[in-house]
């Protein structure tokens, strides 16, 4: 009797070894590491909308800007707004607003800033009746400061002339352009 004891007890001892050993060959190390992330895709469109339409209004209720755009595409991972053929209306609470064009921008998650970017125009008709129209190549846009800035090359039409430079600071409420460098004009003198 007392050999059977020890035989099931040998006998449960090694069953016991058996998957002590079993459990630690297939608990390896790289099962503890952090397993990797997957990656995202930083191109993924969360939301979109086609022949989008907004208006932004200041305290007053006065009109600040109207933008409209082909079609605009929201960036999960960045937060960033792609559009499409924007357009905005700078009214500022003013009857003479900036009209903004590109064929493409992008819009930061916050939205105080708008990239324009491919054929870029800035215009606007003044209450003298004069148009001045600027184009450049790509412009940075905040519309709440009312501010425009680009470091490419600025085409000015207007005041009877036109206006070229590299660079630019755009001061939209006073109607102020200042050109950065190589600046040129050509003017018809009357």
């Amino acid at each position: 009797m007392q050999s059977k004891k020890i035989r099931n007890i040998l006998l449960f001892a090694v069953i016991a070894a058996l998957f002590a050993a079993v459990g630690y060959w297939n608990i390896s190390p790289e099962r503890f590491l952090d397993k990797p992330v997957a990656p995202v895709d930083d191109t993924a469109i969360d939301y979109y909308a086609i022949n989008a339409h907004s208006l932004q209004f200041l305290p007053d209720g006065k009109l600040q800007y109207e933008l409209t755009s082909d079609k605009v595409e929201h960036l999960q991972a960045s937060e960033v707004t792609l559009m499409t053929k924007p357009d905005m209306q700078i009214f500022r609470g003013t009857p003479f607003p900036w009209h903004v064009q590109s064929e493409r921008g992008e819009v930061n998650p916050d939205g105080t800033q708008v990239e324009l970017i491919d054929s870029v125009r800035v215009a606007r008709t003044d209450d003298k009746n004069r148009t001045t129209i600027i184009t450049t190549t790509r412009m940075t846009v905040f519309p709440q400061k009312e501010y425009a800035q680009t470091d490419r090359d600025v085409r000015i039409d207007g005041a009877g002339g036109v206006t070229t430079g590299k660079g630019m600071k755009a001061y939209l409420k006073d109607g102020r352009m200042d050109l950065l460098s190589n600046v040129r004009g050509q003017y018809e003198s009357r």
